[in-house]
C-alpha cells in the first residue's frame, strides 16, 4: 500500500465511527463482486459502511481530494456488474442505511437507500398502502439499487418502473456537496427534472442517500391466469394480442428450458412438455379482474394456447408466481450462468424468442428465456457447465449476439438491469454519436474528476 493510500485509509478511519472501515483483504473479498460475478472485478483499497448522509459526504470529500474512485453498493444484487469493484477504489456500502418513514396522508415513503424493496413494501402495507415496483429479487434488493438502475419487475406492465414511483431524492455529489432534487408535491415542473436524471444513472452522477417514493392503495385481489403453448412463437403472438386490448397487472413468460430448470430445482408439477407458459394477473376492481382474466385467456386460446385456466386461489397464485421468481436460482443450480436483459417492441416478441433459440444452437450453449413479456422485456440466460472455458467463451459470443438482435428488432440492450460493467460497448451501438457526446458532457458536469463508479453505465469514449 502506497503512502498516499495509507494516508487516505487513516483519514477514513479517523473520520468515521469505529468499525465503519474494512481494510482486511479477506473481509473485503465479498465486496469485489455483485450478482453478475464479473470476472474482471478489481480489488478495493477499502470498504466503508456508512449510516448517514453526513458520513457519505465525509467519504466522498476524502476520496475526491485523493483522486480515488468510489463504487457505491447496496445489497450487491446487480445483474449487470453495476457495483463491481475496481482496483484501488473505495467501495461505499450503503447497506446500513435502512430507515423508512411512511406518510399515509400524502401517500409517500421516505427511505434510506439500504432498505430492501420488501421492507418498503411491508412498511407501506402497515398503512394499507402498496409500493408497486417488484423486481424478482424484491426480497433482497435495495431501494438505492432500484433507483440506480430504474428497476422494474413483474407489476411494471401496469404500474410502471421505479422512475414512476420516485418523487424526490437526496444526492451527495462528487465534491461532497448534498442536494435535494425533485419535490414533495404530486405535481411540479420547476427547473430541469434532475431527480429523473439520477434515476437509472447507476451511481455515476451522485450517490443517493434518501428517496421519497409514491405509494398507492392496495390493489384489488388479483385473478391469476395461465396459458400453456406448444410453440414459443405462438406465445409471443399471444402477448402482442393481449397487450393490444388489455392491461393486465402482470404478464410473465417462461420458455421450455426455464420450465424444466425450475421443475428440476423445486418440483411443483409444471408441464415440462410445454414450449412456453404465460402467467398473468388482472386486478380490476369488483368482478372486473375475473372478466379481464377470462378475456385474456380467450385471446391466448385464439393464438394457439393448448391449455388455459384461471385461478382465484391465492395459494395457487403464489405457487405460480414463485415458479417465475425461481427462474434465476434454477439457472444458478444448473451451472455457470450469464444473464441478459433486453427489451423489444411487443410486435417483435415472437421473432425475438425464436431467434434467441437460433443463437443458442449456433453457439452450442443452453439459453433459458423468461421475463416480463407484457413489456417485451426478456431475460435470456446462458447456462454453461461449471469451469468449462470453451463454453464460457461461446456464452460471451451468444450474449453479444442477443444484444445485437434486440437492436436489430428496434429494441434496447437493457430493459431494467442497467448497463453496468458488462454492456458499455453495446451501448455505443445503441446510441448515436450525438447522444454519446451528450452523455460525456453530462458526466463531466456532474462528476468532472470522474470518480463516481467509473467504467459503469456509460459508453466507452
Amino acid at each position: 500500500m502506497a503512502a498516499t493510500d495509507t494516508s487516505l485509509t487513516d483519514a477514513l478511519v479517523a473520520a468515521l465511527p469505529e468499525g465503519s472501515v474494512i481494510l482486511n483483504p479477506d473481509s473485503m473479498h465479498e465486496y469485489r463482486w455483485d450478482r453478475a460475478n464479473d470476472p474482471n472485478a478489481g480489488t478495493p483499497l477499502a470498504v466503508v459502511r456508512v449510516t448517514s448522509t453526513e458520513q457519505v459526504q465525509a467519504v466522498v470529500r476524502l476520496a475526491a481530494a485523493a483522486g480515488v474512485p468510489i463504487v457505491p453498493r447496496g445489497a450487491g444484487s446487480s445483474l449487470s456488474g453495476g457495483s463491481t469493484a475496481i482496483d484501488g477504489c473505495i467501495v461505499l456500502s450503503l447497506d446500513r442505511m435502512r430507515e423508512i418513514t411512511v406518510d399515509p396522508v400524502t401517500r409517500t415513503v421516505v427511505t434510506q437507500p439500504g432498505a430492501f424493496n420488501a421492507e418498503v413494501k411491508a412498511a407501506a402495507a402497515e398503512h394499507g398502502l402498496w409500493y408497486p415496483p417488484d423486481p424478482a429479487s424484491f426480497q433482497f434488493c435495495s431501494i438505492g439499487g432500484n433507483v440506480a438502475t430504474n428497476a422494474g419487475g413483474l407489476c411494471c406492465v401496469k404500474y410502471g418502473v421505479t422512475r414512476e414511483a420516485v418523487l424526490g431524492l437526496e444526492v451527495v455529489l462528487a465534491d461532497g456537496r448534498v442536494t435535494r432534487l425533485g419535490r414533495r408535491t404530486v405535481k411540479g415542473v420547476a427547473g430541469y427534472d434532475l431527480a429523473d436524471m439520477v434515476v437509472g444513472s447507476e451511481g455515476t452522477l451522485g450517490i443517493v442517500t434518501m428517496a421519497r417514493l409514491r405509494v398507492r392503495p392496495l390493489p384489488a385481489p388479483a385473478a391469476t391466469a395461465v396459458a400453456v403453448f406448444a410453440d414459443i412463437a405462438a406465445a409471443g403472438r399471444a402477448v402482442a394480442a393481449v397487450m393490444a386490448t388489455l392491461t393486465p397487472s402482470m404478464l410473465e413468460l417462461m420458455d421450455n428450458a426455464t420450465i424444466r430448470a425450475v421443475e428440476q430445482f423445486q418440483p411443483m408439477g409444471l408441464d415440462t412438455s410445454a414450449q412456453a407458459i404465460l402467467v398473468a394477473q388482472t386486478d380490476a376492481t369488483g368482478t372486473g379482474a375475473i372478466a379481464e382474466a377470462d378475456a385474456l385467456l380467450e385471446i391466448c386460446s385464439r393464438h394457439g394456447a393448448v391449455e388455459s385456466y384461471r385461478s382465484d386461489d391465492p395459494q395457487e397464485a403464489d405457487l405460480l408466481l414463485g415458479a417465475r421468481r425461481m427462474a434465476i436460482p434454477a439457472c444458478e443450480a444448473l451451472g455457470d450462468w450469464l444473464l441478459d436483459d433486453v427489451s423489444v417492441p411487443r410486435s417483435r416478441l415472437a421473432e425475438a424468442m425464436v431467434r434467441i433459440q437460433d443463437i443458442a444452437a449456433a453457439n452450442d450453449v443452453q439459453i433459458l428465456t423468461f421475463g416480463h413479456a407484457g413489456d417485451g422485456n426478456l431475460h435470456p440466460t446462458i447456462v454453461t457447465p461449471r469451469g468449462d472455458a470453451g463454453a464460457a467463451a461461446r456464452a460471451l459470443v451468444a450474449f453479444d449476439a442477443i444484444l445485437d438482435l434486440s437492436l436489430a428488432l428496434g429494441g434496447t440492450i437493457t430493459g431494467e438491469h442497467g448497463v453496468g460493467a458488462l454492456k458499455n460497448d453495446a451501448l455505443t451501438r445503441e446510441l448515436d454519436s450525438v447522444a454519446v457526446a451528450l452523455h460525456a458532457r453530462v458526466k463531466q458536469a456532474w462528476d468532472p474528476a470522474g470518480i463516481l463508479n467509473p467504467g459503469k453505465a456509460l459508453p466507452r469514449w
